[in-house]
């Protein structure tokens, strides 16, 4: 198994072209928009190749300090436009814009975070999430409450994960 460290997560935009032609202006027929950065994309082709690869990324709940704290925090903003956390790993959301208050602010928010969770989503994609992580008592939750209990149990499935591999 090999651990890659996402110091400097991003979002890769793979543009599709009809053909690409040196010096022409070419116009998109779509495009694919995924999370990315040295460590996921040696991670996705680790996996290609056959091996067992576990990401570590590195965001606002990072003990680093400057200065790469605040260059984690954009990048972590920018990922969750299109990403949630879903107990110890990342996925697309099913539709892009920011997850919460802090992805919402930009670069100089100290607004909270919900740290990976959509907290923007609705109650309905919350409790279908909680359901899949099997939280207990789900259906009495109110959705502020639905985005704490996914919280935690996300931070616990990524310790446990993080203590399996030691």
């Amino acid at each position: 198994m090999i651990v890659c460290l996402v110091a400097n997560p991003s979002i890769d935009k793979l543009f599709e072209v009809e053909r690409l032609v040196r010096g022409d202006i070419h116009r998109p027929l779509g495009f694919e928009q995924t999370a990315g950065g040295k460590g996921l994309n040696v991670a996705r082709a680790v996996s290609v190749l056959g091996a067992r690869a576990d990401e570590v990324l590195q965001g606002p709940k990072a003990r680093l300090g400057p200065p790469w704290t605040k260059d984690h925090r954009v990048a972590f903003a920018a990922l969750k436009h299109t990403h949630e956390m879903g107990g110890d790993s990342w996925r697309p959301k099913e539709e892009y814009g920011p997850s919460d208050e802090r992805a919402e602010g930009g670069r100089a928010s100290t607004a909270p975070t919900a740290g990976g969770v959509d907290a923007n989503a609705s109650k309905a994609h919350l409790y279908g999430v909680a359901r899949e992580l099997e939280i207990e008592g789900r259906s009495r939750m109110s959705k502020d409450e639905l985005v704490e209990a996914i919280g935690r149990e996300n931070d616990r499935r990524s310790r446990r994960a993080l203590e399996d591999e030691r």
